[in-house]
């Protein structure tokens, strides 16, 4: 009897390009290694139906920090009144990701984002930016949009949330193309640029080009993307869907990008959480368990403090003897 040996994920990719002469500008990114590794981290493993709208929300997430120049994490949020309680993907500048989410409940297969999170009208979407310079005082800036479409309809894909919410923040629009499973995730996104200024569209003067057949531009080439199927998406690559696409234009290709699964926990960030615990706090804890102990809901890593760990964090660092750890 022979057994086969399992297919090693692929590296996780990101392109972007821009259509020459042309106000629109894609990007595409399929994670493979670094979603297994996100996914395989879980202790208890998501219902199928969150996990693929997690890996949605982190193909997105990736999308969104690529497309912007900012220098900070990228916090994609939902969160509702159904099974599914919250659903945070995270993505910094150097294209590292993280994401996890919390239920109130079984969600079976097949639940739809509606009944997942807008049960009673309840669900919102939330983009952060919070800025890793920020200045005393300054505050993260945060975008929200419901569940629902401009005429109040619910909106029963995620992409069509995300294509709502970037027409209202940027005034731009957009086209979008989310799928994911239990090995890879993946997006399209296909945005037009302003018109104004040929620096905007990084390609090249376009004065020879009427205005109105550059509007039609992002209007033919959006109606192609959004041919592309979940499956399409999921297993071909890169090449083979850009060129069944849009094999009729002609397109500038950027050097790839290589997103990966990063998480940012660590043992001295618990113990600055600890610290502002309190001291008394956290001697309750160590009464009651002997320990305390804390899981990364991100990563899976977990962070043991027994109580000569504690004595030693909160003792003032001038007072702790030579070679005893510290939390910077």
């Amino acid at each position: 009897m022979t057994t086969s040996t399992p297919k090693p994920a692929a590296p996780d990719e990101l392109h972007k390009f821009l259509f020459e002469g042309l106000p629109v500008r894609g990007v595409l990114v399929r994670l493979d290694r670094g979603w297994k590794d996100l996914v395989g981290r879980r202790k208890e493993p998501l219902a199928p139906a969150v996990r693929d709208l997690l890996g949605q929300m982190t193909a997105a997430g990736v999308l969104m920090q690529a497309n912007i120049k900012f220098n900070g994490a990228l916090i994609f949020q939902v969160m509702g009144d159904g099974p599914l309680k919250l659903a945070v993907a995270e993505v910094q500048p150097d294209m590292s990701f993280r994401a996890t989410a919390k239920t109130r409940g079984e969600v079976a297969e097949g639940t739809s984002l509606q009944q997942m999170l807008n049960v009673h009208g309840q669900g919102r979407c939330a983009i952060t930016l919070d800025p890793k310079d920020r200045l005393p005082g300054q505050q993260p800036y945060q975008g929200i949009v419901p569940l629902n479409g401009p005429d109040g309809q619910p909106l029963e894909k995620l992409s069509e949330v995300l294509q709502h919410y970037m027409r209202q923040s940027e005034q731009l629009d957009s086209t979008l193309v989310l799928a994911a499973n239990g090995e890879v995730a993946a997006g399209l996104l296909i945005q037009r640029l302003p018109i104004e200024g040929e620096g905007n569209l990084e390609a090249g003067a376009v004065s020879g080009i009427a205005r109105e057949e550059m509007e039609d531009a992002y209007n033919r080439i959006s109606m192609l993307a959004a041919t592309l199927t979940s499956d399409e998406l999921l297993t071909l690559d890169t090449d083979t869907i850009l060129r069944r696409l849009f094999w009729e234009e002609t397109m500038r290709r950027f050097e790839p990008q290589s997103p990966r699964f990063a998480c940012t926990c660590s043992r001295e960030r618990v113990g600055r959480m600890l610290l502002g615990l309190g001291r008394q706090e956290v001697d309750e804890i160590l009464t009651e368990l002997g320990g305390v102990e804390i899981g990364c809901e991100f990563c899976g890593n977990h962070y043991v403090f027994d109580p000569v760990d504690v004595g030693e964090l909160f003792t003032d660092p001038r007072d702790q003897a030579p070679g005893s750890a510290q939390v910077q």
